[in-house]
């Protein structure tokens, strides 16, 4: 029975770890498709803009997706001091990441009140 759960467990990480490259790479494929679709129509550089903003967008998001997937191996599959610190590390860096990749797009640090249109 335990066996059994273990197994249906590693494949839901499977499946999330999926979903989380899809969305990465499915960001990546959409932002692109805008930006060759909008160097026709704009400028190329507000095109390179949304491009860069989409495309970290899908990112960000797929990085939440293996950031999950790992927190519920380590949690339920693998509960060792190496693993905790490998998982300690891994949401270091991404929320490093995310917030280099915040301050990147939007010009200003993630508790900034975003300036009015």
């Amino acid at each position: 029975m335990e066996t059994l759960l273990l197994d249906a467990i590693r494949s839901l990480i499977l499946i999330i770890e999926g979903i989380g490259v899809l969305v990465i790479l499915g960001g990546f494929i959409y932002s692109t498709g805008v930006w060759l679709r909008g160097l026709r129509t704009v400028e190329s550089h507000l095109a390179y803009l949304t491009f860069r903003r989409r495309s970290v967008r899908g990112l960000i998001l797929g990085l939440e997706f293996l950031v999950a997937a790992d927190i519920i191996r380590t949690v339920i599959i693998d509960y060792t001091l190496d693993s905790l610190l490998m998982l300690g590390l891994i949401v270091l860096i991404r929320s490093f990441l995310v917030f280099a990749l915040h301050l990147e797009i939007e010009g200003r640090l993630p508790w900034h009140p975003a300036a009015p249109e």
